[in-house]
């Protein structure tokens, strides 16, 4: 039985004052989960102090996205070995904004998703179509290709360190939603591509759905086989439709 796993994904948001908040509230309501993992992955300038406010408690954290340096003259970037300087246990790797907006290949996701399970992290490894992809019917081509370069750098065992989040590009911010047969649909075909190399990474292996879930229709498509969590971006902001989503994964 897989457990489920809720990440919130914060993107560029919030202060320091609206971080205390929001963390304050789901440290107040975490206990009312029964039986989901929950993460959050914040930006990396405020993991000093969501490290201080979560360090022991049930809510584990993360960052965002990581360098495949382990250091050096890199501007900017942030590498495994800091995030663990902060205790992070969870990193997101190749989410759709970074391979848009700043044209991350497969191949260099699949070295990120190395790096950091290499140094003890647990890769959020995000893959998805867009929206003319879908049109063009080749969704499950997209997510072969984008899976396949982290099996051919890392090995189909590799995957089963980490999480997968099938996020479809055209429901990340949109307000719109795959409908809970169309995510299962693609779930069970990633599921089914993992276990033509491997069955018992296939049956190991969460993957989440990050297509705008929300509180109003997270019950629902977690209810679906093969969706075995979400990761969450707006909804990861408020505390109370953040923990409304974490009770329904249990």
């Amino acid at each position: 039985m897989r457990k489920p796993i809720i990440a919130g994904n914060w993107k560029m948001n919030g202060s320091r004052s609206s971080i205390k908040e929001l963390l304050h509230g789901l440290k107040a309501g975490i206990g009312e989960v029964k039986s989901a993992e929950v993460a959050v992955c914040a930006p990396s300038i405020y993991l000093a102090d969501v490290s201080e406010q979560l360090t022991g408690t049930a809510i584990g954290f993360g960052g965002q996205n990581l360098s495949t340096a382990a250091k050096g003259a890199f501007t900017g970037e942030i590498s495994a070995d800091m995030l663990l300087d902060f205790k992070c246990e969870y990193v997101i790797v190749g989410h759709s904004e970074r391979r848009s907006l700043y044209g991350e290949t497969d191949q260099l996701v699949a070295e990120k998703f190395e790096v950091a399970r290499k140094a003890g992290l647990k890769p959020i490894l995000c893959i998805g179509e867009t929206l003319e992809e879908r049109e063009s019917g080749i969704t499950n081509d997209v997510c072969s290709r984008q899976l396949n370069a982290v099996i051919e750098h890392s090995g189909i065992a590799a995957l089963a360190d980490g999480v997968i989040a099938y996020e479809p590009v055209w429901a990340i911010g949109t307000g719109k939603t795959a409908t809970p047969e169309q995510a299962q649909e693609t779930h069970a075909a990633i599921r089914k591509l993992l276990s033509d190399k491997d069955a018992s990474v296939a049956e190991k292996v969460r993957i989440q759905y990050g297509g705008s879930m929300n509180a109003a229709n997270a019950a629902e498509l977690l209810a679906m086989a093969d969706i075995d969590g979400g990761l969450i971006g707006g909804a990861s902001l408020v505390a109370k439709d953040f923990l409304t989503i974490c009770k329904a994964a249990g």
